[in-house]
């Protein structure tokens, strides 16, 4: 195998025309939400103590959800799950959650304490 002394070398051996661009990571979204009036809870009613984030009141498809779940996941650096079309988040993170799904356009209502 033979061995570069610098990257230019290395990149005279890549064809220009087999590169392929890169998508942008923070369109992770590929259709258009649905603006909606959305329920933000916090519980830790069967979860063995263990705080946790539901947001309610999706009226759309479950892959939309799906989306918006990982958008919420991956913004957040948390676990959580899609569940009867409400989005659980792991943590007491409420506030951030609201923010975001406000960027987005949804009406976000904050129940409970």
């Amino acid at each position: 195998m033979k061995k570069f002394s610098s990257l230019s070398e290395l990149k005279s051996l890549i064809n220009p025309d087999e590169i392929i661009p890169s998508e942008p990571t923070s369109n992770i979204l590929k259709t258009p939400i649905k603006k909606q009036h959305l329920e933000a809870h916090y519980s830790v009613k069967g979860r063995a103590g263990k705080p946790v984030t539901v947001i309610k009141g999706f009226n759309c498809s479950i892959e939309e959800i799906k989306d918006i779940s990982k958008l919420l996941k991956s913004k957040l650096s948390v676990g959580g799950s899609v569940k009867n079309k409400q989005i659980i988040i792991q943590g007491k993170l409420r506030d951030k959650v609201m923010l975001i799904l406000e960027k987005l356009g949804h009406n976000v209502k904050r129940v409970g304490g």
